[in-house]
């Protein structure tokens, strides 16, 4: 009786995490110029594609050791490993759209000068073998890390309810990796110019982060993967994080519409780890400080230190991702109102590893690219355009066809 309901709760999650998907692809689209705009739409679900495959292929096996190539009565409940009505197909699915968003947070990162193929090529490798081993040794305790390493030297298992380390932080960093390697766009820099180049599209922006807040909930909440696992407490202090974000980025970021419609993703990222340890306010000075993190972070990075990130991930699932997974270990404390089993030598440390290691993944990935196969348009290419240089159409051709 109760494993028909756990499929259909989890099918649940999977398909609003799905949806997602569609909010990292219009807030790239509002993100970039006009003449990017079709490169961000056919990127993301190509992407979405890759992942999928890849992570079926390999990367699934790598973190949970389980493979799909038996028969159909295996695989949807007969063999070992295998749960009875299909239970690891869709919990497949529902991970499956975890390992996907990596390849859609770097996306955001290497906008308007990328190479179509070698983007492909690079999400293929992080999502069929970088990725997993995160994955496996946080959510499967794979080579004992957690119990040998965690738990023996700093009281605790490392905790990461929900992805803030294992999916943005990871993500976020690997971003960086890649960022460094492209370089910043065409005239980015030139003449000392640093402003931030102003976004196509405010409703596209505005669209794609309201997509990515309604999904989170089902990236959050059904990360429990079981109905008598799931909890309230993930729901509010979700929603308390998303509203802390917000707030914290309207008054730092002066009422800056990118700024707000992004900070209320900062504080989804942040409070992922200890959604379901956390007392409420916790959550909401946790997405506070996210917010604010995202904002300033963003502006010294591509203004100051001149790293031509063009969504601001570093800033958003990086940092905001790494100060989650590090304040599950504060807020999470029973003398701060949560409910314990932390501690925050174990969330500082493995906070800091996870992070590294998404860095080196994307350093390596991009970097092993860019030295045989290039990972960057040409200059022409570049300055005509990712939609005509690689997909031979704009955004609005019927448009352009009328002129």
């Amino acid at each position: 009786m109760q494993q028909g309901p756990d499929v259909f709760f989890l099918l649940m999650g999977a398909i609003l995490v799905f949806a997602m998907h569609g909010g990292f692809a219009f807030l790239e689209v509002g993100t970039v110029r006009h003449k990017n705009q079709v490169n961000a739409l056919v990127k993301i679900i190509v992407d979405f594609s890759v992942s999928v495959i890849a992570y079926f292929m390999i990367g699934y096996t790598i973190a949970y050791g389980i493979g799909f190539f038996g028969s159909v009565a295996a695989i949807s409940g007969g063999a070992s490993g295998f749960e009875a009505q299909g239970y690891t197909l869709v919990k497949f699915f529902f991970l499956a759209t975890f390992a996907a968003a990596v390849a859609a947070i770097i996306s955001g990162g290497i906008a308007e000068r990328a190479k179509f193929g070698s983007q492909a090529v690079a999400t293929a490798l992080l999502v069929a073998f970088f990725y997993p081993l995160i994955e496996g040794v946080f959510w499967n305790s794979n080579f004992g890390i957690q119990e040998f390493f965690f738990d023996a030297w700093f009281g605790a298992p490392f905790k990461d309810f929900a992805g803030s380390i294992v999916v943005h932080a990871f993500a976020g960093w690997a971003a960086l990796g890649a960022v460094l390697m492209l370089g910043p766009r065409l005239g980015r820099y030139d003449k000392g110019r640093g402003g931030a180049t102003p976004p196509s599209s405010i409703p596209w922006l505005a669209l794609g982060s309201w997509l990515l807040c309604i999904g989170w909930f089902g990236f959050n909440m059904m990360s429990a993967q079981r109905l008598d696992a799931v909890t309230g407490l993930v729901a509010i202090n979700s929603l308390m994080a998303m509203c802390g974000g917000i707030l914290a980025a309207v008054v730092i970021g002066d009422n800056d519409p990118g700024f707000v419609h992004n900070g209320a993703l900062a504080g989804l990222v942040a409070v992922c780890a200890g959604s379901d340890i956390m007392h409420p306010l916790g959550a909401l000075v946790v997405g506070g400080v996210s917010g604010a993190i995202f904002v300033q972070m963003f502006q010294i990075s591509t203004n100051k230190w001149k790293i031509d990130d063009v969504l601001g991930v570093w800033s958003l699932h990086g940092l905001c991702g790494l100060w989650g997974g590090i304040a599950c270990g504060i807020f999470g404390l029973e003398m701060l109102g949560g409910l314990g089993g932390v501690t925050f030598a174990s969330q500082l440390v493995g906070s800091i590893l996870g992070s590294a290691f998404g860095f080196i993944a994307g350093f390596v990935v991009y970097g092993a690219l860019k030295s045989t196969v290039g990972i960057r348009l040409t200059p022409e290419e570049e300055h005509q355009g990712a939609d005509l240089s690689i997909h031979k159409i704009r955004a609005n051709p019927e448009n352009e066809a009328r002129a």
